[in-house]
C-alpha cells in the first residue's frame, strides 16, 4: 500500500514540483512585445498573443526558441535576438556574461550595464532591483506640458517555484493630461491637482506567483490585456489604473490555454450609510465592486487562436464562492444569486466575449474580437427594436512583405451605443472611472494604419494615422433603451491625427524617442451643448484643435 500511495502521490503532485516561476513583463514595453510578435508573423515563434502581459520567463523561452532558428533570421533581427538575450540574465541564471556584467568582490552579486540593474544571485535565490525615470515634454502652439515619474522596482525568485516582484512610479503632470474622461490611452490613477493646473499621481504594481511547469497561481496587482489588438483592446485594454486581482493561468496541453481573474475593483461610488463625520473630517467609504472575468483558449491548428470567455462586475455583496470558481458562465450564477424576476433590478452586470488571432499566413496577423454586453439573438439584424450593445474590432498586420524589416498595421473598432455602460452605478465595466474596456468607451469608431521601419538593432521609425469619432452620449433611463439607438447619429466629437514617430533603445528599457503629432482635435454642437463643451470633456485643453505637437522624451524602465 505504501509503495502505491507513493506512486499515487508523483502522479498528482509532482507537476507542482517542477521547476516554473513567472514574473510579468509590463505591458508598456512595447518594444519586446512588437519584436516577439514580429517573429510571430515570420514563423520563427509560436505565440498567444490575446493574453499579455507574458512572463518573463515566457519570453526568454520564446527568444530561445527564435536562437534555434537562427538561421531564419534577418541580421537586424539577430542583433535584437541577442540584445535581449543579454538583457535577461535573471531568467538564466547558469549564465554569465563578461561583457555585460561587472562582479564585486562578492562572486554572487553583480551589476548589470544591459538592464541597468544590481542583481544578486545564488541556488536559492535570484533578485534584481532596477532604476524607474523617465521625461515626455509636449511642446504644443499654446504651452509646454512636462510628464516626470521616477521609482523603482524589484524582482525575485525563490527557490525553484515562488516569486515576486514590485514596481512604483511617482508621477507629476505641469498639465493634467491623465484622466479618465479623456479619450486618450494615457493610464493613471485619480489624481491629486495643483493650482497651476498639472497634478501628482502613483502607480504601484507587484505580486507574488506559485508556479509549476504548466501553470501559475498569484496574488497581482498590475495591468492586463485579453483581445489580439495594436492600438487598445476592446475586451481588457489594460488602460486603468492597476488593481489587484488572483490570476490563475493553465496550459496543460499545446492545444488549450486558460486564463481566469478574480479583481478588487475601486467604484468610486460613495456609501452614504457607511460614511461618517469624524470631528472637523468626513470619511468617505465607497461601495466595495469585484469582477470575475476567464477566458478558453483553444488551438485547433498551428498558429490559430480562437479565444472564448466571460466575466461578471459585482456589488453590493460580499466576495461570491460561485465568481471564486474559474470555469463558470457567471451570468447564469447571477440568475440564482441575484434574481432579477421577483425583486427587481438586484442582477449584476455580466459580458461575453471572444478573440480569434491567425497567423498561418506567414508574415501575416490577421485578428478579430468581439466584446458582447447585451445582445438580442431575435433582433440582432434589426437596429430598429434593438442596438445590441457590442464592441467589435477586426484588424491585421504584415511583416517583411516584400519589403524587409517593415510592418503594415490596419485596424477597425466599432462600439455600439451603451456597450461598457450599466444601469447601476457600481457595476459599470469600469475602475476608478476609466473603462475597462476600449478607451473610446460606447458609441464610437477608429481605424487606425501605422507603419513600422526598423533599419537597424533598437531603433523604430514608425508612421501611424488615426481617425477616431464618438457619437451621441446615452444614459440608461433616458430613452427606451431597448428600443434601436442609432450608432454615432451625430458626431460630437472627433480626432484625426497623423504621426511620425522615432525610437531607440539604448539598452533593454532604456528608450530615447521623439514624436511629431499633426493633430485635429474638434467637437461639434449636439443636444444642445456645445462644441466647447465636448472638447473639454474628452480632451486635455493643450490638444484640442488643428495643431503641431512635438513630444520627445527618455524612459528608463517600466
Amino acid at each position: 500500500m505504501k509503495k502505491y500511495f507513493i506512486i499515487f502521490s508523483i502522479i498528482i503532485f509532482s507537476p507542482f514540483y517542477l521547476v516554473s516561476q513567472t514574473i510579468f513583463e509590463p505591458i508598456t514595453n512595447n518594444r519586446i512585445y512588437e519584436f516577439l510578435d514580429e517573429l510571430a508573423n515570420n514563423h520563427i515563434i509560436i505565440i498567444n498573443s490575446t493574453v499579455k502581459p507574458f512572463s518573463r520567463n515566457y519570453i526568454y523561452d520564446k527568444l530561445q526558441e527564435a536562437e534555434k532558428n537562427n538561421i531564419q533570421l534577418s541580421e537586424r533581427q539577430k542583433d535584437e535576438l541577442q540584445f535581449y538575450l543579454n538583457g535577461f540574465l535573471m531568467e538564466n541564471p547558469s549564465i554569465v556574461n563578461e561583457k555585460y556584467d561587472i562582479f564585486s568582490k562578492n562572486e554572487n552579486l553583480s551589476t548589470s550595464i544591459s538592464t541597468l540593474s544590481l542583481i544578486y544571485k545564488d541556488t536559492f535565490l535570484r533578485v534584481s532591483v532596477k532604476p524607474i525615470w523617465g521625461i515626455s515634454y509636449f511642446k504644443t502652439e499654446s504651452e509646454n506640458i512636462r510628464h516626470t515619474w521616477g521609482g523603482a522596482e524589484f524582482m525575485g525568485y525563490i527557490g525553484k517555484n515562488w516569486s515576486l516582484y514590485a514596481s512604483l512610479r511617482d508621477n507629476n503632470e505641469t498639465k493634467v493630461i491623465t484622466r479618465s474622461g479623456f479619450l486618450n490611452q494615457n493610464s493613471g490613477a485619480p489624481q491629486k491637482y495643483n493650482s497651476s493646473g498639472g497634478g501628482d499621481y502613483s502607480e504601484m504594481r507587484g505580486g507574488i506567483i506559485y508556479s509549476w511547469k504548466w501553470g501559475s497561481f498569484g496574488l497581482i496587482k498590475d495591468h492586463f490585456i485579453w483581445g489580439d489588438n495594436y492600438n487598445g483592446s476592446n475586451i481588457f485594454s489594460g488602460r486603468t489604473p492597476s488593481f489587484a486581482h488572483i490570476k490563475l493561468s493553465l496550459k496543460p496541453a499545446k492545444w488549450f490555454e486558460f486564463n481566469y481573474i478574480h479583481g478588487w475593483l475601486n467604484s468610486e461610488v460613495i456609501d452614504s450609510n457607511r460614511s461618517y463625520n469624524s470631528g472637523s473630517s468626513f470619511r468617505t467609504v465607497f461601495r466595495d465592486k469585484y469582477i470575475a472575468a476567464n477566458l478558453f483558449t483553444f488551438t485547433p491548428f498551428k498558429r490559430l487562436n480562437v479565444s472564448v470567455g466571460n466575466s461578471i462586475v459585482y456589488s453590493d455583496v460580499s466576495i461570491q464562492a460561485a465568481y471564486l470558481i474559474p470555469v463558470l458562465f457567471y451570468k447564469s450564477v447571477d440568475h440564482t444569486l441575484n434574481s432579477t424576476y421577483q425583486y427587481g433590478d438586484a442582477g449584476q452586470n455580466s459580458q461575453m466575449f471572444m478573440s480569434i488571432s491567425s497567423r498561418q499566413i506567414k508574415n501575416i496577423n490577421i485578428f478579430t474580437s468581439l466584446y458582447i454586453d447585451e445582445l438580442s439573438l431575435k433582433n440582432m439584424f434589426d437596429n430598429q427594436k434593438h442596438s445590441n450593445f457590442l464592441s467589435f474590432k477586426i484588424g491585421g498586420s504584415v511583416t517583411d512583405f516584400y519589403f524587409k524589416n517593415i510592418t503594415i498595421i490596419a485596424e477597425y473598432t466599432r462600439t455600439n451605443p451603451m456597450a461598457y455602460q450599466h444601469f447601476l452605478p457600481a457595476t459599470t465595466f469600469e475602475n476608478n472611472h476609466f473603462s475597462l474596456g476600449h478607451y473610446l468607451k460606447d458609441n464610437a469608431q477608429e481605424v487606425y494604419l501605422s507603419a513600422i521601419y526598423k533599419p537597424i538593432r533598437g531603433m523604430s521609425l514608425q508612421a501611424s494615422w488615426t481617425q477616431a469619432k464618438k457619437g451621441n452620449i446615452y444614459q440608461y433611463g433616458d430613452i427606451g433603451i431597448f428600443g434601436g439607438l442609432p450608432f454615432i447619429k451625430d458626431v460630437i466629437w472627433e480626432n484625426n491625427t497623423l504621426a511620425l514617430k522615432a525610437t531607440y533603445e539604448l539598452f533593454l528599457n532604456t528608450i530615447l524617442f521623439v514624436e511629431a503629432i499633426n493633430s485635429n482635435i474638434k467637437g461639434y454642437a449636439v443636444d444642445g451643448k456645445s462644441e466647447q463643451y465636448y472638447l473639454d470633456l474628452f480632451t486635455p485643453k493643450s490638444f484640442q484643435g488643428n495643431q503641431i505637437i512635438v513630444n520627445t522624451g527618455l524612459a528608463i524602465g517600466f
